[in-house]
């Protein structure tokens, strides 16, 4: 017998109407091939055309883009796949009457879907709704007027409920691309240092929390405190992720001994590895901090050199001229180390070109780094020191650039205090993760004396007789 051949229907309009047209495929298992209602256009709604399938083979054949809305007929039976998600969503109990339902969604996850069910089998036409249907209509109730105003909802409802699930996929991702970058993000290793560390970072891409700038400090068994920053060429994703690569690898090759030259020569090997293209570099500097806080190591990568602030002299910058090139420049290049006098008292501000280029409010001259001296001299004027002297110094930038700064930014601090170590004994104790529930240590009391717990309730003290071997105390099950 041969296949019935699918029915294509243009419904005439009386009334021509501006609205857009709609499509409407309905699949019903009536022989004859004929909907139950015919459906004119309504006056002020859109013009409607129709198709017919008799059964789910046919409606996957004229399921096209086109079609705007499914009205499926509950009674057609459906496959096994079909019963087994109705099954699953819905009981064992409508399983049979819902698996032609769940074979349309499957089958048509973008267009709107409405349910034709009996007049006395209410609670199947909402269920059908509950598993996924837009809505629902009774084959004895339906004229045109209603099927108009049904299919219309019905389609702005999906159109609804895929742009919100667009929205919910993109907020997820969104906070899941936060999560990341915040995971990448460096915690400075400085467990048993005396030196105070501040940082502040801001990423020039748009809602982004990680850029091209990068940093990291950590402190080496031997008490050196080893600190870096950079700066890849770029702002946009490849570089974060590039920057991320250099950050943990410096940090690696710091904590295996090496520095200097040698650290930096590794480096750009691995630079040279891991960028896109030739033309990607990246500027670095790093500082290795002697154990007794008074002398530090400087190498420069065509960077910019940092600041130093020592107490009773003006603020200044480090030599720069005996630098080396950007890493990823020269093949064979060499970074010597420079040796610096730091000092008892001092701040040490490492800061990456995003800060210094930023304008300064008089036409298009920018801050620079004469500009940059004078206004953190500036905010330590007014007594502003750690994360306040950073934050500050950002907001100054910002002002007098008009706006935020469009290139990454990243500054970090190191700070000693003379008169608190020499309380402190010399060096800070090693940090210790805080057992929850525990009492901080009192700073005013830097040897962390604590006066003794109270014995626990059951514990009575031992009396021993001279001579006598010491008892046994014992403690009562718990």
């Amino acid at each position: 017998m041969p296949a019935p051949v699918p029915q294509r229907r243009d419904v005439s309009a009386a009334e021509t109407t501006d609205a857009p047209e709609l499509t409407l495929l309905v699949i019903e298992d009536d022989p004859t091939g004929s909907f139950p209602v015919a459906v004119p256009p309504s006056a002020s709604g859109p013009r409607i055309r129709v198709r017919t399938a008799r059964n789910l083979t046919e409606a996957g054949r004229l399921l096209t883009d086109d079609v705007d809305c499914v009205l499926l007929d509950l009674r057609l039976p459906g496959n096994a796949e079909g019963r087994a998600e109705a099954a699953r969503v819905s009981g064992l109990g409508r399983a049979d009457e819902l698996a032609a339902l769940m074979q349309v969604l499957r089958m048509a996850p973008h267009h709107a879907v409405l349910a034709l069910a009996a007049q006395d089998d209410a609670e199947l036409a909402a269920e059908a709704v509950r598993v996924g249907a837009q809505d629902y209509l009774f084959r004895d109730e339906i004229d045109s007027r209603l099927l108009n105003r049904a299919l219309r909802y019905a389609v702005q409802r999906k159109r609804a409920d895929l742009t919100q699930h667009q929205l919910t996929e993109s907020r997820l991702h969104a906070q899941e691309t936060v999560r990341l970058e915040r995971g990448l993000l460096p915690t400075p290793l400085l467990a048993g240092s005396d030196l105070d560390f501040a940082a502040r970072y801001r990423p020039g891409r748009s809602r982004a929390l990680l850029g091209g700038d990068f940093y990291d400090t950590v402190r080496t068994p031997d008490g050196t405190v080893h600190a870096m920053i950079g700066d890849v060429c770029g702002h946009g994703p490849d570089e974060a992720a590039l920057g991320v690569e250099l950050r943990i690898a410096w940090r690696a090759l710091t904590l295996a001994g090496l520095c200097g030259d040698a650290l930096l020569s590794t480096l750009q090997q691995v630079l040279e590895h891991e960028r896109q293209n030739e033309e990607i570099f990246a500027t670095l500097c790093t500082v290795d901090i002697s154990p007794d806080g008074r002398r530090a190591g400087l190498c420069l990568a065509g960077h910019p050199a940092p600041l130093l602030a020592r107490a009773g002299r003006a603020p200044r910058l480090l030599p720069q001229d005996d630098g080396g090139p950007a890493l990823g420049l020269l093949p064979r290049a060499r970074w010597p180390r420079r040796q610096v006098e730091l000092g008892g008292s001092w701040n040490l501000m490492m800061y990456t070109d995003g800060l210094i280029e930023g304008r300064t409010g008089r036409g298009s001259e920018r801050l620079g780094q004469d500009g940059m001296v004078a206004m953190v001299t500036e905010q330590l004027d007014r007594g502003l020191r750690g994360e306040d002297l950073l934050e500050a110094s950002l907001v100054q930038a910002r002002e007098w650039n008009g706006g935020d700064l469009t290139d990454d930014v990243a500054v970090l601090l190191l700070s000693r205090e003379e008169h608190r170590t020499r309380k402190r004994g010399g060096g800070a104790p090693r940090s210790r993760p805080r057992v929850p529930g525990s009492r901080p240590a009192d700073p005013a009391d830097p040897a962390g004396a604590r006066p003794p717990r109270p014995a626990p309730s059951w514990w009575t003290p031992p009396t021993r007789t001279p001579g006598a071997p010491a008892p046994v105390v014992q403690r009562p099950p718990l």
